[in-house]
This record gives C-alpha cells, structure tokens and sequence, in this order.
C-alpha cells in the first residue's frame, strides 16, 4: 500500500458543526472507500437512529459519541452485506505477528499482524466493531486498509 493508503483512517469533521456527519476523505484512491462508508453513514443518522430532531438537525447535531456509533453501524452493515447476510469479518492489528512470511513472500510490518475475527450475527459484529472503532478511526490505525481487509475476508476470496 502506497503511503496515502497507510495514513488513511475514518476521520470526521468537527463534531456539532455543520458538517459533524461528514467524514474527511483526501485525494486518492482511499476517497472511494471513505464515500461508500459515508453512505451508509447518512442512511444510519438520517433514517435509523431515534432523535427528536429535523432531518438537518439530525446529521448537524451529533457529538463524538454519535459519530463514533454511526461509523460502527455503518461498517457492520457493509462487512454484514458484503458477507452474504450470514457472517462478517473483522480485521484488526495486533502487536505481534501472527503469520510467518514464506518464501516469496515480502513482509511489511502490516499484514503479518492482521487478525480476523469472525461474526455469525451482525449485532454481535457491531458491537464488537464499537467496542474497537479507534481502530478504524485514529491516526496511525491503518484504519481504511483495515476496513478494506474485512471486506475482502467478509465477501470470502472465492466469491
């Protein structure tokens, strides 16, 4: 991955501002995936989530918090869809790796600590994507590429 691709997370813009439902995306090739998530994003504040307030009020409105649960219903509903309805996975680093590069292989210090974890409801699958969003959404997370590696594993690489 190019080093755009690394610095990429789910970042959003200033809470209770005009824009707090609005996710930064930079120039590159990340900015297709940061829109489909933004997508579902929308849909979530819009449509799903209880509020007294206006549909303008509503994606205004939210504070971190908000931002933070939008973002997890957002990627469980696409690892829940890419997985067939029946499983998602969920990609996540750990500090040491857990594969060893074989032969051909050339390690880059991200794969080789990869671990997935795998969900056979989709409410189980979002809350345990809530408990870890920092892990999509902090500098240094990776957290686009993370995303995209759930999405691989969730759609299975024979399908």
């Amino acid at each position: 991955f190019s080093c755009e691709w690394a610095a990429a997370h789910f970042r959003f813009r200033q809470p209770h501002s005009d824009l707090a439902y609005a996710l930064e995306a930079g120039k590159g090739g990340t900015r297709a995936v940061l829109m489909a998530v933004q997508a579902h994003i929308i849909t979530y504040l819009l449509f799903t989530r209880d509020t007294e307030h206006t549909h303008l009020e509503r994606l205004c409105r939210i504070g971190r918090r908000e931002q933070a649960q939008a973002l997890a219903v957002a990627l469980a509903e696409i690892l829940w869809a890419a997985g067939g309805g029946g499983r998602a996975v969920v990609c996540l680093i750990t500090t040491a790796g857990t594969v060893m590069p074989s032969t051909g292989y050339r390690a880059d210090t991200f794969t080789e600590r990869i671990q997935l974890f795998e969900f056979s409801k989709k409410a189980a699958a979002q809350e345990f994507i809530s408990d870890h969003v920092n892990c999509f959404k902090c500098e240094g997370s990776h957290g686009v590429i993370l995303f995209l590696y759930s999405l691989l594993f969730s759609r299975t690489l024979e399908r």
